[in-house]
């Protein structure tokens, strides 16, 4: 269901799953452009030689998925903040999948507050947080 206005929310609701794209193209093409080019982002094997378990996913790109999930349920929310943290990388070229659910609704204010969860195939927590979006009455 797509959310129009603060009256279609439903305190508790999960938003529909989103399914990022974590390959390794986007993922080193994302950090390239924001001038983070390094090896951690494009390349498994130079990732490992500096101790990761692969090429991750930048961050921010990680947070721009969240808006994007945020965005498919209600299109013309406006998102006020997310706030996240990050528990272990977003490995490239690893299927990731993007949760949330409905964690508070403050109608006068047109708020609502969703907490988000970023999770790999094995249903590891990667990320988390919580975003504040603002909706038309």
């Amino acid at each position: 269901m797509v959310v129009a206005k603060i009256s279609d929310v439903e305190f508790g609701v999960d938003l529909p799953t989103f399914e990022p794209d974590t390959s390794l193209a986007t993922a080193g093409k994302f950090a390239t452009l924001v001038g983070w080019g390094g090896a951690r982002f494009t390349d498994h094997e130079a990732a490992r030689k500096e101790g990761l378990p692969g090429a991750m996913v930048p961050g921010i790109l990680s947070q721009g998925y969240l808006v994007a999930m945020i965005h498919n349920w209600a299109p013309d929310a406006e998102v006020r903040s997310i706030d996240t943290v990050f528990r272990a990388p977003v490995i490239a070229d690893e299927k990731h999948s993007i949760s949330g659910v409905v964690t508070d609704i403050d109608e006068d204010e047109r708020r609502v507050e969703i907490d988000l969860t970023v999770s790999n195939e094995k249903g590891e927590t990667r990320v988390f947080g919580t975003a504040v979006i603002e909706l038309p009455a």
